[in-house]
């Protein structure tokens, strides 16, 4: 069942790199698109320590994602400031030689970001709670809710087109 989902997902990740094969240049400038995923699986063994790195499995789920997005050329990657975070970001990052941006969701002008990021592809890396948020700041409504603390397996792809058109879909890997 694993091996069929994982190739569904892969199949829907490449198809947007072959149409966009066939869009004009300025079409391509023109469409955005973000990944918004929470980071992977922390280390919970000290509930004092604010900042835990991921556990192997968050490791090997960072991994995993950066396999998920091998077709997919990233033009910014941006991640909270947290280890766990950095690391979920990190193989994908290294994988595709983008820099990560540092950003903090408590602070950041979703407006300014659209219009920063537009016509690129970006990936964000945030938390159960912040990344909902952020994908509904960009999509304008109140759409999606916190996630649950024990799925590190979102996806969510939001593409914004030239002409403004805004679509959404969630994508859950387990």
């Amino acid at each position: 069942m694993n091996k069929i989902l994982t190739f569904i997902l892969v199949a829907l990740l490449t198809l947007p790199s072959f149409s966009q094969e066939e869009a004009t240049q300025e079409e391509k400038e023109q469409t955005t698109t973000y990944y918004f995923i929470r980071h992977a699986e922390k280390n919970r063994s000290n509930k004092d320590d604010k900042d835990p790195p991921l556990v192997i499995n968050g490791q090997l789920r960072a991994a995993k994602w950066s396999l998920v997005f091998e077709h997919v050329q990233f033009d910014a990657i941006y991640s909270t400031d947290y280890n766990r975070t950095r690391e979920t970001a990190q193989a994908t990052s290294e994988m595709q030689n983008v820099y990560i941006t540092i950003y903090n969701p408590r602070d950041i002008d979703v407006k300014s970001f659209i219009l920063d990021t537009k016509g690129k592809t970006v990936l964000v890396v945030g938390h159960s709670n912040t990344t909902p948020m952020f994908v509904n700041a960009v999509i304008g409504e109140d759409k999606y809710k916190q996630i649950n603390d024990t799925n590190n397996g979102n996806l969510y792809i939001v593409t914004i087109s030239k002409s403004g058109d805004i679509s959404d879909i969630l994508i859950v890997i387990n």
